[in-house]
């Protein structure tokens, strides 16, 4: 199957209840280099515009862009263009993955480069707890024996049937314990939620944010959470290695996510932070529109 082209508009508007001096964001907005998603065009654009505009590489290996807006301003718009090409993502058969039991010994013995980077993921993080209550809910899935791949598709499907998508529920900084408890919240939150059953367990997990197709081909329903940023998750599976898994829609991530980047969770991969000089106070939208070219006959 060939590539599906996409291109992607990510709008970020801050208004300001006073005017600010000075202000400083941190993006994340780059979407990855990957074996099978190559970013052909990616641009970001702010008014005001910067003072300083700088690029690197983080330690996950996410391209951020950091900005000094130095003039008084009432209002930050940032705009990020960008037009991937992304491939069929590789699915193995569950049979043919490894023992869940057999990952996480290997991780507590494992000192080759690969899985020493894998069991990074497998500790508790500053939105992501590593208790018990995780590993209950996540043990009915996890039997003896049972393939990886097999009892985490069990998993997501739990989280998917179980917890109702609610953005009302939610905040950033609701703890994982409450959303656990109430069994409501958004992407981010099933995600954490998932990432933190399998950590408890002993496996690596890792939070993948990125994008999805907002206007589907005819026929093809909408997917949850496509109105803006989206999040799901990766666990490691040796021999294979990281393997994307989307509990807020019950699927493994191919054709129709672009991914943006990756940590341990939303605090490693925010799409925009910043700090100000001036009012702390604001109002922020965020619009997303992701557009297959194919979709609209822009591919031969």
């Amino acid at each position: 199957m060939k590539a599906q082209l996409f291109e992607i508009e990510h709008t970020t508007l801050y208004d300001y209840h006073a005017p600010v001096t000075v202000s400083y964001h941190l993006m994340r907005l780059t979407p990855r280099a990957l074996s099978r998603q190559r970013r052909l065009t990616h641009t970001i654009e702010l008014d005001p515009a910067p003072a300083t505009l700088n690029r690197r590489v983080d330690y996950f290996g996410n391209d951020t862009t950091f900005a000094t807006v130095d003039r008084t301003h009432r209002q930050l718009r940032a705009t990020s263009r960008s037009r991937v090409a992304v491939s069929p993502a590789f699915i193995p058969d569950a049979s043919e993955t490894p023992s869940w039991e057999s990952v996480r010994g290997l991780c507590r013995t494992d000192r080759t480069a690969s899985v020493l980077e894998a069991t990074e993921f497998t500790f508790a993080s500053p939105a992501i707890p590593v208790t018990a209550p995780f590993a209950e809910y996540a043990a009915p899935s996890f039997a003896r024996d049972r393939p990886i791949l097999e009892a985490v598709a069990h998993l997501t499907a739990r989280i998917h049937h179980e917890f109702k998508f609610d953005p009302a529920a939610t905040t950033i900084s609701t703890p994982l314990d409450e959303v656990l408890s109430n069994r409501r919240g958004v992407c981010q939150d099933f995600a954490h939620l998932q990432i933190a059953c399998l950590r408890a367990l002993g496996l690596p997990a890792r939070y993948v944010s990125g994008y999805l197709e907002t206007r589907p081909p005819p026929g093809k329903e909408k997917l949850v959470g496509s109105d803006a940023s989206h999040a799901w998750i990766s666990f490691f599976c040796p021999g294979i290695g990281w393997i994307d898994v989307d509990p807020t829609n019950n699927l493994f991530p191919s054709m129709q996510h672009i991914t943006v980047g990756w940590g341990r969770d939303y605090s490693d991969v925010s799409p925009m932070r910043g700090v100000i000089l001036g009012t702390g106070r604001h109002t922020l939208k965020v619009a997303v529109d992701v557009t297959s070219l194919e979709s609209r006959g822009a591919l031969g």
